[in-house]
């Protein structure tokens, strides 16, 4: 993995820890730590040591919204052409692997973006998420208008990004953007442990369950069934699912070997 300026990266066994690294500026996303993110991301992705990645900030901010200093003299030509930093979004959502976000302090703007992005997040109790590009004249362009809606339905994602308002972790556990709120001195410790208790499951298993989730958000209900169907069918084939049926039957731990 090369140089990292704006992330810091530790690996334990088959979870790797990416933490985003600018907290003089809380975190806020530059086209730098977009790239490197997105670089990151996409080596852990294909590192076959890791099997889980979990993304966090620091106490104060996971990430809180993109680096405006950056942005304000942008050009409309130069979005319509390079993207800005929107371009690394689709590299970053599209992880294979199961990437938990940690989330403490502020989630705004670019940075609740970038925690819908992964597939769960688990949130320190002092957390707090919004999008509240519109008090600056602008709306969210890295996905939150559409996974805000998914996640917690229509009238809590027109609230937040037309009043720009920061919902709380209790509020945003009661909605559904988050999957579980921990105090703050264990939110870390429980994404790692989650990430640990996934990455001993059966690799494969684990990559359909994620995709046919996944596919619940972008397919109709009648068509998602077939292919839940057909993917469960489909671990019928894994050495990994006799495996894991015989250490219940026996009373035992399975030994996956994730094939």
């Amino acid at each position: 993995m090369s140089e990292l300026q704006y992330l810091e990266v530790e690996k334990k066994d088959a979870v790797a820890l990416v933490k985003l690294n600018r907290p003089q500026v809380l975190n806020a996303l530059c086209d730098g730590l977009m790239r490197e993110l997105a670089t990151t991301l996409h080596e852990l992705d294909c590192d076959t040591d890791i099997a889980v990645i979990v993304l966090t900030g620091n106490d104060k901010a996971f990430a809180a919204g993109a680096d405006i200093s950056e942005m304000q003299d942008v050009s409309y030509a130069y979005m319509l052409e390079d993207g800005g930093l929107t371009r690394y979004c689709d590299s970053i959502a599209s992880c294979q692997k199961p990437v938990i976000a940690a989330v403490a302090g502020y989630a705004l703007g670019g940075g609740c973006e970038l925690a819908m992005m992964c597939d769960f997040i688990i949130a320190a109790d002092n957390a707090r998420f919004g999008q509240p590009e519109i008090t600056i004249g602008t709306i969210p362009g890295f996905g939150g208008s559409q996974r805000l809606t998914w996640l917690v339905g229509k009238s809590k994602a027109m609230d937040m990004c037309l009043t720009g308002r920061m919902m709380d972790a209790d509020e945003a556990e009661r909605s559904g953007l988050v999957a579980r709120v921990e105090t703050l001195d264990r939110y870390l410790e429980v994404a790692l442990e989650a990430a640990a208790t996934i990455a001993s499951f059966s690799r494969p298993v684990v990559s359909m369950a994620k995709q046919v989730v996944d596919m619940a958000l972008e397919t109709p209900l009648t068509q998602g069934i077939r292919s839940e169907r057909q993917m469960f069918k489909a671990t019928f084939a894994l050495q990994d699912q006799k495996e894991g049926m015989a250490a219940f039957v026996e009373k035992r731990r399975p030994e996956f070997k994730h094939r």
